[in-house]
């Protein structure tokens, strides 16, 4: 197995960046003309999954003209206006998103900004412009592998902007919500039409990863093809839209109690339901318990805290990283979302 680093949002500095001028907020106003190049490595990196963002020190007012300007709104997600310092911004970007700093890349024209950033969230890849140019084809704004699922990524945050606008409206409970968003997870078994999206998963999941490691395609062939090893897959819907696939596990059978090697789902799904729902059927198809690898990392805690409350204590110690949770024989599967509706197939 291999990891590596990728990119999941390119966040743009504006004024000298996006645009050669000042923007100054004024009625009337209109932005300053994009730069062309910016517009078609937009489009670029947006064609391989990868979303784009603007944290720019500027008038927080100009963000009215920003998501109203058409070839700039459907551009940018969860843009950042403001006086602030632009690390800061990018903290609530990676938070309004879902996602990690270690997954945003920052491009600034100005020195000043690129070594803030640099010193308060190195976590982050930073560019200058010229440097976005050239490393664009290559990776971590490269990805390796290239899905129907990542393709439509930024059409996913947009729904998922849809969503937290009706839920913001919503005059119930959250459960409530969550239940009125109708949603069904679909989980069958992995076919070799999805080794590309399954290598994808395990790379770009982090909040809920037991171990942070990508199988390779030519591993997970190896194992679709073993009736040792079984590799379900989890697709989630709702009434808002298609999620695509957002869950694999690789799961090996024993007769003791089948262990999982790893489990992996979107951050786009964390606070659903969707990791508990996923592994209590697991538990409950494995019919003598499961087992879970578990390597702890900074940004796994929310898996880590699933796992105990499903009453799963360590079991094994391979190594001083890596841990086997499991549960005490007899131990229930927790109950299962109530909100959320579990189909076995494609439907």
């Amino acid at each position: 197995m291999s990891s590596g680093r990728s990119v999941k949002c390119v966040v743009w500095d504006l004024d000298g960046t996006v645009w050669d001028e000042v923007a100054v907020e004024g009625d009337g106003q209109s932005l300053p003309t994009p730069r062309p190049e910016v517009l078609r490595a937009i489009d670029v990196l947006a064609g391989r999954g990868i979303l784009s963002s603007v944290a720019s020190r500027t008038d927080p007012s100009l963000l009215a003209l920003l998501t109203s300007t058409p070839e700039l709104a459907e551009r940018f997600v969860a843009p950042q206006l403001g006086w602030g310092d632009k690390s800061d911004s990018l903290r609530r970007i990676a938070s309004e998103l879902g996602i990690g700093l270690d997954t945003l890349a920052f491009v600034d024209d100005t020195a000043f900004e690129r070594a803030e950033v640099a010193a308060r969230a190195p976590e982050v890849l930073v560019l200058s412009p010229s440097e976005l140019a050239e490393r664009l084809d290559e990776p971590p704004l490269l990805p390796e592998v290239l899905t129907d699922d990542s393709r439509a990524r930024v059409r996913r945050y947009r729904e998922d902007s849809d969503r937290k606008a009706a839920a913001a409206s919503f005059g119930g409970s959250r459960e409530d919500f969550l239940r009125d968003c109708d949603m069904r997870l679909a989980v069958r078994e992995a076919r070799p039409s999805d080794l590309d999206r399954l290598v994808e998963l395990a790379t770009r999941t982090h909040r809920l990863n037991s171990t942070g490691e990508v199988p390779s395609a030519e591993e997970l062939r190896s194992m679709l093809a073993s009736p040792e090893w079984f590799v379900p897959v989890a697709r989630l819907t709702d009434r808002f839209g298609d999620y695509g696939m957002i869950g694999a596990a690789l799961v090996q059978r024993r007769d003791a109690a089948w262990r999982v090697r790893l489990l992996a789902l979107s951050c786009r799904v964390a606070g659903r339901g969707v990791a508990l729902a996923f592994l209590r059927w697991l538990m409950e198809r494995s019919g003598s318990g499961v087992e879970v690898l578990m390597r702890p990392t900074s940004a796994n805690l929310e898996l880590r805290v699933l796992f105990r409350q499903c009453g799963m204590r360590v079991v094994e110690q391979p190594s001083p990283d890596l841990a086997v949770l499991g549960a005490p024989a007899g131990t229930p599967p927790p109950d299962a979302p109530g909100w959320l509706t579990i189909v076995e197939g494609d439907s």
